[in-house]
């Protein structure tokens, strides 16, 4: 569908941020929306987005916001998804299409449906696109070129919102996969939530780590922040991610466990041999750049 194809009158951006703001520079780039509107708990935040020209104004009322808007952004920590959807559902136009940028679906996309006015105008949607930094100031309206974007319509989903929300997502450059809410969070459970875990859980461990008496993480190299590089990212949104997708990351917590106890026996034996295979498994995929690669 090309550029010209959609077109809103009023688009608004629930939770002007890093993903937020970066949608918005995109719709404004390729003439996607007449008007972007935001909202927002810090006033400096929302103030800096119109200065960067992300935002043409800003409102601190939620239903001032989303009044007249044909096309809802919430980009906000998925935590506070459900309690936004249920304050603005009396200001929301029936036919406005509204969608989800979060980390989390499962269940939320299924009580986001039902506290919306119109559940078949609602789409679900998970730009797997990031930075460590977060706020408007690092918005991009290159963020999402050629980064995957995940979709999880649900029989109620009307065809042409979905159609919408596919075009947004292809004029940013997106990717987009098709799926299964529940899936989806099975699968982010493996590759996003338990890698910021870990790298949170690296960071306090070294934080806690005395040696002699010396702290040591002064010492750590440029492997040891590049691996915990995302340990910068917000904790509020980590924290929702976590508890709002607890089953499946308890079970990858899990399998993660049982693996590094297998790799911590092989050292306990002094079997070389079997360590070395395991870190030849694993150097053999990770240099397989395809295998990491959505198609």
């Amino acid at each position: 569908m090309a550029d010209r194809d959609v077109q809103f009158q009023k688009m608004a951006i629930v939770g002007v941020g890093l993903i937020g703001g970066s949608l918005a520079m995109v719709c404004r780039q390729k003439g996607l929306a007449k008007q972007i509107v935001g909202y927002g708990r810090r006033l400096e935040n929302l103030k800096k987005a119109v200065k960067l020209g992300v935002i043409d104004r800003f409102f601190q009322d939620l239903h001032e916001t989303v009044k007249g808007a044909d096309l809802i952004v919430l980009a906000t920590p998925v935590g506070r998804l459900e309690a936004l959807a249920r304050e603005m559902a009396s200001a929301v136009s029936r036919e406005a299409v509204v969608m989800d940028v979060g980390s989390v679906k499962g269940d939320l996309v299924a009580r986001l449906e039902e506290v919306l006015p119109n559940s078949s105008r609602f789409v679900g949607t998970h730009p797997i696109a990031g930075k460590e930094k977060t706020g408007v100031e690092a918005a991009s309206a290159t963020l999402f070129s050629g980064a995957l974007c995940i979709l999880t319509p649900t029989e109620r989903t009307d065809p042409s919102a979905l159609e919408s929300v596919k075009a947004v997502w292809e004029a940013a450059g997106a990717r987009l996969v098709l799926m299964d809410a529940a899936r989806h969070d099975q699968i982010l459970a493996a590759v996003s939530h338990l890698p910021h875990l870990v790298a949170y859980a690296l960071v306090n461990t070294v934080l806690e780590t005395r040696v002699q008496g010396q702290e040591v993480r002064s010492f750590s190299g440029g492997g040891f922040r590049d691996f915990t590089r995302i340990a910068a990212s917000s904790p509020e949104m980590w924290r929702d991610i976590c508890l709002l997708n607890k089953d499946p990351l308890l079970g990858m917590i899990e399998a993660y466990e049982k693996t590094l106890a297998r790799l911590k026996e092989l050292i306990r034996q002094g079997n070389g041999k079997g360590l070395e295979m395991e870190f030849e498994r694993a150097k053999e995929v990770r240099e397989r750049e395809g295998e990491w690669t959505a198609s």
